[in-house]
């Protein structure tokens, strides 16, 4: 029975989750607290700093308005601009007439001389004006001038404002310029100090400066509103490459010394303790000291959970191999186990730094709410914690057994998806057509999320679909369609139904495939039509053996019976013993065939190769069945060689090819006719032909005779084991050369090639 170890772990992970926090609550920001009142502090400074830059821009040394309006520039292009906003000279007063024809003749036709005359007026002071923008420059400077004047006023009253709203910081000071002598004043300063900061000459400034309008960007100038419903706000500020008007050069040359520049202020500043001790200020530095005091206490919890881990609760590696889950994690892959050990770490840092800060504002803003989650987290932090460190031990024990990573990278998902990429390019068409494929379908979803997010590209995305998305669509249906045919056509095949040849479509991969497919098709047609004639000629060859084994061995059995008969006159014995010496002759002769053939077949026949004549070794052939063929009254007409025809062959082995085709020739011609015989030299070959008329009909498949126990007498009335033609083939082929049979009608040739 498994121990459980479950309180053990989970102490032990507290006191590492603990650790840990106070390890991340060691930031830069909180040691520089340390030891430090929060006056003191970097937050109270960053607070001073920003109270003296508004002080600046608001009280102290506010932007000079006027000096501002003198660096206005108002360039020609703006000028043209404004001219010709609403299009020509023309184009703008027939616009005017426009508008008030149809509203003059109403008053006109309501007898209000009144509205008329007031109409008309309006009418021409529009039409004047317009004139005025197209005949002087000057003219439509002072209009944009003037819009620029506005704009900029407004601007510099919303941000002396704004500086006002951030004077909240509870300061009095008195400070005076170290140059006119103005003393600018906000509260006593003779109170108790919580806080003071004084400035002179020795001590250093208080440098009021400025604020800057460089940052400033003009709305467009407002030009005559002429038509309704028409934006009048563009963009219109001038740049340092923009040529400025006459009338604005002097504006733009003005000297960088008349800037506003920088004020020095000599004073004190304070902060009254009594504002420290209530208010914003007073909760603020509530705040500060509670934070502190958090930190200490987790830094002393870090430390006693540091020495608990290496006294007291060491950690056990029994803890992790005996947990139930050991089997289950380690029939996970190797990336996977990668990707879960360096997700939950990662999770187990972004956890640990969020329950560092919840926890450090948990003593400032204490609420249930904050406590409860914080306990939570702290709960998430510990389980992930440990499902880290339980990751890491199995891992590394893993790493421990002998060849254990080698193996467990051979049947990783990272290394199988790797196979599978350079498997896609083993044809390097269908790997780059299916990555092409894979992109084309990311960027189409793509840009449909893109239409959806910005309308604006359909303008984009709407002719791409159409002029690359859709062809594209069509090649890839296509395609498909046409591996769905082959597959088909595949089953089919392995159905056994191959009468039908697969289409080639095109020059693709999968054109080229149809094309295999029909050559293994093929391949297998023939083979299924090679085994059908093998079995076919295999059930010819037991038939063959059978008769030509029975028949001998049947004599031999009846003649010895009658042998056994006393009455046998010493005649008909010696009679009887002569055929049976004929018949267990003709037995022996068809077994050693049988046996020859047999280790031809299987390649236990060795050859001994040696120098010889094939003229002379003819010749002798030739002379052993001179009688028989005296006997057979056939005519052999023989053509040898003047000179000798030498080749290196294993002389009684390649004799018995001669003798082989010599006997088969004298069986099998029809009685009357000639035999051919030719030895010649033909190139680096020596050439052996035998041509008869056979005396029996061979057909036209020549190859089966070839086949042992094969003959044209397909009644087996003649003598012979049918034999002879296979095992001269097969000396033939252990010599290299070559023999060929050839039948038109019925002329019989035979063709023996060698080496010579």
């Amino acid at each position: 029975m498994k121990k459980n170890y479950s309180m053990q772990i989970v102490l032990w992970t507290s006191l590492v989750a603990i650790f840990l926090i106070a390890v991340l609550s060691f930031s830069g920001s909180n040691l520089r607290d340390i030891g430090k009142s929060y006056v003191e502090s970097d937050d109270f400074q960053w607070e001073m700093k920003n109270f003296y830059e508004n002080l600046s821009v608001a009280v102290l040394n506010p932007i000079d308005i006027e000096a501002e309006k003198r660096r206005i520039t108002v360039t020609k292009s703006e000028i043209e601009e404004h001219r010709t906003y609403y299009g020509t000279l023309s184009d703008q007063i027939g616009n005017i007439e426009e508008q008030y024809t149809q509203r003059i003749a109403d008053a006109e036709a309501g007898k209000s001389e009144k509205l008329k005359t007031t109409l008309i007026e309006e009418r021409d002071a529009k039409i004047d004006d317009i004139r005025k923008n197209f005949e002087s420059d000057a003219h439509v400077e002072a209009k944009i001038r003037a819009s620029k004047e506005q704009q900029l006023e407004d601007e510099l009253q919303r941000r002396v404002e704004n500086a006002k709203e951030n004077l909240y910081f509870p300061v009095v000071y008195e400070l005076t310029d170290s140059q006119t002598g103005e003393t600018f004043t906000s509260g006593d300063i003779d109170v108790t100090t919580g806080y003071i900061e004084t400035f002179s000459a020795e001590e250093g400034y208080f440098r009021a400066a400025p604020d800057r309008m460089n940052d400033f960007y003009y709305d467009s100038y407002q030009p005559e509103v002429y038509e309704k419903s028409v934006s009048t706000y563009r963009d219109t500020v001038a740049t340092k490459t923009e040529e400025v008007t006459v009338g604005s050069q002097d504006a733009a040359k003005e000297p960088t010394s008349q800037l506003q520049t920088v004020k020095k202020f000599e004073g004190t500043v304070v902060v009254p303790q009594s504002v420290l001790q209530k208010g914003s200020l007073g909760v603020k530095i509530k705040d500060y000291e509670q934070r502190k005091l958090s930190l200490y206490i987790i830094w002393a919890l870090g430390v006693l959970a540091l020495g608990a881990l290496l006294t007291v609760i060491r950690f056990n590696k029994e803890w992790v191999m005996t947990s139930r889950f050991v089997e289950r994690y380690h029939q996970l892959k190797l990336d996977l186990k990668a990707a879960l050990l360096l997700l939950s770490a990662g999770i187990v840092w972004e956890l640990a730094e969020t329950v560092t800060w919840r926890y450090l504002g948990l003593f400032s803003q204490y609420r249930l709410e904050n406590g409860v989650i914080l306990g939570i987290q702290f709960g998430i932090l510990v389980l992930l914690l440990w499902a880290s460190l339980f990751q890491l031990v199995l891992f590394v024990e893993r790493l421990k057994v002998q060849g254990a990573l080698e193996q467990e990278m051979k049947n990783s998902y990272s290394l199988k998806f790797l196979l599978a990429l350079q498997g896609m390019f083993l044809n390097r068409s269908i790997g780059v057509q299916m990555f092409l494929l894979l992109i084309g379908f990311f960027l189409a979803g793509l840009g449909l999320f893109g239409v959806f997010v910005q309308p604006a590209l359909l303008l984009i995305y709407a002719p791409l679909a159409l002029f690359v998305g859709l062809p594209f669509i069509y090649i890839f249906v296509r395609r498909a369609a046409y591996l769905n045919r082959i597959m088909a056509a595949t089953e089919a095949m392995a159905d056994g139904r191959l009468h039908k040849e697969i289409a080639i479509e095109g020059k693709s991969p999968l054109a080229e495939h149809a094309k295999n497919l029909n050559n293994l098709r093929e391949g297998v047609r023939n083979s299924m039509s090679e085994q059908a004639k093998s079995e076919r000629l295999k059930t010819e060859l037991i038939t063959n053996v059978s008769h030509d084994l029975r028949t001998p061995l049947t004599s031999i059995i009846t003649y010895t019976d009658l042998l056994k008969n006393e009455d046998l006159t010493a005649e008909e014995r010696m009679k009887y013993v002569g055929i049976l010496d004929r018949k267990s002759e003709r037995l022996k002769t068809l077994i050693e065939d049988l046996f020859e053939v047999s280790k031809m077949a299987s390649g236990n026949l060795e050859i001994q190769r040696q120098r010889v004549d094939l003229a002379q070794l003819l010749q002798q052939a030739l002379a052993e069945h001179e009688e028989e063929i005296s006997k057979s009254g056939l005519d052999f007409r023989v053509s040898l060689p003047e000179t000798a025809l030498v080749a290196y062959v294993d002389g009684k082995r390649w004799w018995r090819v001669l003798d082989n085709l010599i006997v088969n020739a004298i069986k099998y011609t029809l009685p009357g006719t000639r035999v051919y015989i030719t030895l010649r030299k033909v190139g680096d070959n020596a050439e052996f032909v035998v041509k008869n008329v056979t005396k029996y009909e061979l057909g036209e498949n020549t190859d089966e005779l070839f086949e042992r126990f094969k003959r044209a007498d397909t009644s087996r009335h003649t003598d012979g084991s049918g034999l002879g033609l296979a095992i001269a083939q097969s000396i033939v082929d252990l010599h290299n050369g070559n023999m060929t049979i050839e039948v038109d009608g019925d002329l019989f040739k035979v063709t023996v090639t060698v080496a010579a």
